[in-house]
C-alpha cells in the first residue's frame, strides 16, 4: 500500500507539482504559447487580421500592391546598375502613395502600426525585468 498523498482521483500528481518538475525549457514553452494565444485576443490583433484579409481580398489593392512592388523591382535593378533616375525614384514614390491612400489599405497600416505599438509595449514589460531587450538581439557577446 503506498504512503504517497493523493488527490480526489488518486492521482499522486498534483498540477502544482506536475508544473515543478516540467523543465524549464517546456515551462517556457507553455508560457510562451499562453502569451501568443493571450496577444491572439487583443482588440488590435483582431482589428489586425481583419485590415489584412480586407487587403488580401480587395482586387484594387492588390492590384496596386503588384503595381508598387514591380515598379519597386525595377528601380533597384536600376539602382544596381547606376541607372536609377530621380524620376524613377518619384515614381515609385507616387505608386506608394496611391496604394496607401486605398481606405483599406490605410485601415491595414493603421491596425499594423497599432499593433506594433503594443508588441513594442509588451517587450519592454517583458524584458524590463530580465534587463535584456528580447525585440532586439538577445545574445551575442558584448552588446553595448
Amino acid at each position: 500500500m503506498s504512503t504517497e498523498p493523493t488527490d480526489v482521483d488518486g492521482d499522486a500528481d498534483t498540477s502544482a507539482s506536475a508544473d515543478a518538475e516540467m523543465p524549464a525549457a517546456a515551462r517556457a514553452t507553455e508560457l510562451a504559447s499562453d502569451l501568443g494565444a493571450a496577444v491572439q485576443r487583443l482588440g488590435s490583433y483582431e482589428r489586425f487580421t481583419a485590415a489584412k484579409e480586407a487587403v488580401e481580398s480587395d482586387e484594387e489593392a492588390q492590384a496596386k500592391i503588384q503595381e508598387f512592388e514591380q515598379l519597386r523591382e525595377e528601380f533597384m535593378m536600376a539602382r544596381q546598375s547606376g541607372d536609377a533616375s530621380n524620376e524613377d525614384l518619384r515614381e515609385l514614390q507616387a505608386a506608394q502613395e496611391r496604394l496607401n491612400e486605398l481606405p483599406v489599405m490605410a485601415e491595414y497600416l493603421d491596425a499594423q502600426e497599432q499593433m506594433e505599438t503594443e508588441l513594442q509595449e509588451l517587450n519592454k514589460m517583458i524584458s524590463a525585468p530580465l534587463s535584456v531587450d528580447f525585440g532586439e538581439k538577445a545574445g551575442g557577446c558584448c552588446q553595448d
